[in-house]
């Protein structure tokens, strides 16, 4: 599997922004999938997760302003960001399928990421 993540950029914070991992190799909805996100001198953290069946996940620090969404045509999964604040700053990674067993909340958990796209949100 391969993944590409794309969308990230500069912007105001309280502004909106969409992040999109294509996929290939694999059809993406067979599988889980989550993104995550590693601060300047922090470490990678959960940020929302779908599972195969739909179900979602997210942080509490995002929780009713991030959506993560999926098109099947495609093979694209999707990061919605609205209300962005400057703590929000980070590289966005997405990962799928995730090891029988493990937590969907850990990354050592999914097999396949993307390269990561760096979101900065201004104040």
């Amino acid at each position: 599997v391969q993944l590409q993540a794309f969308g990230g950029g500069l912007v105001q914070a309280g502004d909106s922004l969409r992040l999109s991992c294509a996929g290939s190799g694999r059809t993406l909805s067979s599988y889980d999938m989550a993104w995550f996100r590693q601060a300047p001198g922090k470490e990678r953290e959960f940020v929302a997760y779908m599972g195969w069946s739909g179900s979602s996940s997210y942080a509490d620090s995002v929780r009713g302003r991030f959506t993560i969404s999926r098109d099947n045509v495609r093979n694209t999964m999707y990061l919605q960001m609205n209300s962005l604040k400057p703590e929000d700053t980070a590289v966005y990674s997405c990962a799928v399928v995730r090891t029988s067993g493990r937590s969907y909340l850990e990354d050592k958990s999914y097999v396949y990421w993307g390269q990561g796209t760096l979101v900065t949100v201004s104040s």
